[in-house]
């Protein structure tokens, strides 16, 4: 699925990081989302790699990255912990600085990464994800029903992992198959590859602790942070699905300006899986904002 492109997985700090590189020019993250691995950018990298050295990295507890146990706090899933492990890897690949796209989880991830690392981040992409702070404090009926997995993987260990090691296959299409596009956007082998690392057992512990630390210890830093009045300095883009979640039960560009006064962004003619739904309309929107010269970051 990434022709052209070599494996540069390393330990980072005693956590073991796996990503592929490709291509040529600025430095380009792409960080994917739950349940999935750095396969959901397959459609996209053929002709991001032609402007930019990009990078596919999964993020801890996710693909084949390591899986470590969760900490009773659950620091070490903490977004602020997963955004350093992206940080070191670029720093070791020879990038201070880089632009970054997260789906999903990893847009969470990315936005921790720009709060926290604001002289690493250039450029910020996120696809379909309104801060979790706000989704937690406006969850609906709707939201909770629709995000059910939510609510399921923060449950103590070792239920939640159970049932996912029970049947991961099953898990798979309860969660990406049963958005608005159905199974439909993923290719054969996209999809194979998401079951092989669903069914490591480790798996489901390591998404268990991302979706626990998102409703503990990350509410904590985001709470703290907008107290203190931190923002997002470099140029932003929010896109979401408009048949999505997240945009029929939340305004995620207004959420995003408590964040970032410079936010820009609107809503794309398809799900949940922007990458691979609509890879073509995505490329439409991201390859003018970061090739744009004239955008600055903003004091802090």
């Amino acid at each position: 699925m990434f022709e052209g492109f070599s494996d540069v997985s390393m330990p980072v700090d005693g956590i073991d990081i796996h990503a592929i590189r490709g291509g040529s020019g600025p430095a380009l993250l792409l960080l994917h989302g739950h349940p999935q691995t750095h396969a959901i950018w397959h459609k996209v990298t053929p002709a991001l790699a032609e402007r930019f050295t990009v990078v596919c990295a999964d993020l801890r507890g996710y693909g084949d990255s390591a899986k470590p146990t969760g900490d009773a706090d659950h620091a070490n899933y903490a977004k602020r912990a997963m955004a350093l492990d992206q940080v070191a890897l670029m720093q070791r690949l020879g990038f201070d600085s880089f632009a970054v796209i997260g789906h999903d989880r990893g847009g969470r991830v990315a936005a921790r990464m720009a709060l926290d690392h604001p002289h690493a981040v250039t450029r910020l992409v996120t696809l379909d994800v309104a801060p979790t702070l706000a989704m937690y404090e406006q969850t609906s009926f709707a939201f909770a029903r629709a995000y059910w997995h939510w609510f399921f993987l923060v449950r103590p260990a070792p239920f939640p992992e159970t049932l996912i090691r029970a049947d991961p296959d099953l898990y798979l299409k309860q969660t990406i198959g049963a958005r608005s596009a159905g199974l439909a956007p993923f290719t054969p082998e996209a999809y194979a590859e998401y079951l092989r690392c669903l069914s490591d057992p480790a798996t489901a512990h390591g998404i268990c602790e991302d979706y626990r630390a998102s409703i503990t210890i990350d509410l904590e830093h985001d709470r703290a942070d907008l107290a203190a009045g931190k923002r997002i300095a470099c140029p932003f883009l929010a896109l979401w699905g408009a048949q999505g979640v997240v945009g029929q039960c939340f305004d995620p560009l207004a959420e995003w300006r408590k964040w970032s006064p410079t936010v820009e962004g609107g809503a794309l003619p398809c799900g949940h899986y922007i990458p691979e739904e609509a890879p073509d309309r995505l490329l439409e929107r991201v390859l003018p904002f970061l090739t744009d010269t004239t955008a600055t970051h903003v004091a802090a």
